[in-house]
């Protein structure tokens, strides 16, 4: 018995739900999101809820259970609350910049890293050393900071580079750490 997948998931006010057999579209304040679901996983509206129900207990169907309904969860925090990542820059010299609808990134490479603003991803820059990536995709979201995080993922000696906000980073002690206390 899936105890994720039998949870109704509500509706919040200024939120519409359309289901329309596998196909899920999920308006808000936030944007608009569509998902097609598998065919055997039956979606319906009740009672300004969001039921998803399994035809039988194999595998596949039970697998799918949980992970449709909690998809569809994320599509509907995602129109009201919205989603964000944020990302650290540590380092000497490590700066962040936003231009317009550009990101530039001073990571110690001889060229600046530029990511440009996508549809449906928002890029905010509080303070030089900090990357703020919001939208109402939770995958799009992690998949974007991702990608910035990349270009220099935070190193184990200096703790230089990017990194998320709530990562830790282990350190570990340099050359002179071993052998010089004989």
């Amino acid at each position: 018995m899936s105890r994720i997948g039998n949870k109704p998931i509500a509706i919040p006010a200024g939120v519409e739900v359309k289901v329309d057999g596998s196909n899920v579209t999920v308006k808000g304040p936030k944007g608009e999101l569509k998902n097609t679901f598998n065919a055997d996983m039956a979606i319906a509206i009740q009672e300004n809820q969001v039921v998803v129900t399994r035809p039988s207990d194999d595998k596949q169907h039970r697998s799918l259970h949980g992970l449709t309904r909690t998809l569809i969860a994320n599509m509907i925090l995602g129109v009201s609350e919205g989603f964000k990542k944020e990302l650290k820059v540590n380092g000497v010299g490590y700066r962040v910049a936003k231009q317009g609808k550009n990101l530039n990134l001073t990571l110690g490479f001889s060229h600046p890293v530029v990511f440009s603003e996508v549809p449906g991803i928002t890029l905010d820059v509080p303070d030089p050393n900090t990357i703020i990536v919001s939208g109402p995709d939770k995958q799009q979201v992690g998949q974007f900071a991702a990608e910035i995080r990349e270009k220099r993922p935070p190193e184990p000696y200096k703790g230089k580079g990017i990194r998320y906000v709530d990562e830790y980073v282990r350190r570990k002690e340099g050359k002179a750490g071993k052998g010089a206390k004989k």
